[in-house]
């Protein structure tokens, strides 16, 4: 087999299927991209198993198409070091050797058989939808950092995704906190779910970005995969019920607290780096309008105090929070002010934007308190 291709496009593909590879990969065939010529294009794939991703380049010429497994990293590193020239590759599918030239250079490495490589599942009695990529976007980037990692509640390590004839929701928590956003200009004719890992959905942030074009998604109840441009990807669902997330938002706050953002966030930026750094509690007391914040560590002697001036309606009241979780969610919201609903020391507070979101989007995320010492 034998192709060329423009060295930065080419590139451009590998890097975007190189978020799927694994670094502690057990069969020594996932560290290869698979090259395939199918009807006058190349489709390289990748894979950790759980997750497979193909791209289609189109060659400047292909000769004697055929197919070969080539190690992903040194290609990479190799292809990184040129400027945008066309690149040679020469493959001999007998003895796998592939000889790379570009320009005065040429480099040789040793290829494994196709054969090797493990192929995407099929996916059978699939329910497909097109979603817009934008809608995508934002329900990854706004609920992602809210995953759990706890081996033993395997569901809480992704992202449920609910497409119903009224919306599409988005729902990621760990149990300390819970993110869920909501889009009613996204809309499926029937309702289906399934929840998503982590992995695959960062790969996909990181492409769709480019993408001007409905994603065609397809669904079963083990996989579910995306196509959009030149790009599909496939992945394994997480198995299991996801918790009912609905239960646990509390409705009735009486206690509502408006204030900068910018200015919340930083000023627990500031006291969290006093605080205890197990429990990185920082204890919220609020009386009148003014919003006072305090953190210690007795270990080391450490404490902070700073107050902000906020809108507030309500009794007074102290409540601790985590200035971690904190800092995840005020930093994934775009609006200028936001909303601290709350109901009691020892109940959830919940972080409603008030501005800088659309109609059509609806964004809560739900704080669990720390006990105050």
């Amino acid at each position: 087999m034998k192709f060329i291709v423009s060295s930065t496009t080419f590139l451009k593909s590998l890097q975007a299927l190189n978020g799927v590879l694994s670094s502690s990969n057990t069969l020594p065939i996932l560290d290869d991209f698979l090259f395939r010529a199918v009807n006058d294009q190349l489709e390289i794939t990748a894979s950790d198993q759980e997750t497979t991703m193909t791209v289609k380049v189109e060659p400047l010429k292909m000769e004697d198409p055929s197919e070969i497994a080539i190690p992903a990293k040194i290609l990479i590193d190799t292809l990184k070091t040129f400027p945008d020239i066309p690149v040679t590759f020469q493959i001999d599918t007998d003895s796998l050797l592939i000889q790379i030239s570009a320009g005065k250079a040429d480099f040789k490495l040793s290829g494994h058989p196709a054969i090797e490589f493990p192929r995407p599942p099929q996916l059978e009695d699939a329910v497909s939808m097109s979603v817009d990529p934008e809608v995508l976007i934002g329900g990854i980037n706004k609920t992602i950092f809210a995953t759990g990692n706890d081996d033993l509640r395997p569901v809480m390590a992704g992202i449920f995704i609910q497409f119903t004839p009224d919306d599409t929701t988005f729902v990621a928590t760990d149990a300390h906190k819970l993110v869920r956003y909501r889009r009613t200009d996204a809309r499926s004719e029937e309702t289906v779910s399934f929840i998503m890992p982590r992995k695959p959905l960062n790969t996909l942030k990181s492409i769709l970005g480019h993408i001007d074009e409905p994603v065609m998604i397809e669904y079963n109840n083990t996989n579910a995969l995306y196509r959009f441009g030149n790009f599909t990807l496939v992945c394994r669902l997480i198995d299991g019920k996801y918790p009912n997330y609905e239960a646990v938002i509390p409705r009735d706050n009486p206690n509502t607290l408006v204030i900068n953002r910018v200015s919340l966030l930083n000023a627990l930026r500031r006291t969290g780096l006093y605080a205890n750094q197990s429990t990185h509690q920082i204890r919220f007391r609020i009386t009148g309008q003014m919003l006072h914040l305090s953190a210690e560590d007795i270990d080391f002697s450490n404490n902070a105090d700073e107050e902000l001036v906020c809108e507030y309606n309500g009794d007074d009241m102290e409540i601790g929070f985590n200035s971690r979780f904190m800092i995840e969610m005020l930093s994934n919201v775009d609006s200028e002010n936001v909303r601290l609903e709350m109901s009691a020391p020892n109940r959830a507070g919940l972080i409603l934007p008030i501005d800088g979101v659309s109609s059509n989007e609806d964004l809560l995320m739900l704080v669990m308190p720390v006990m105050l010492n």
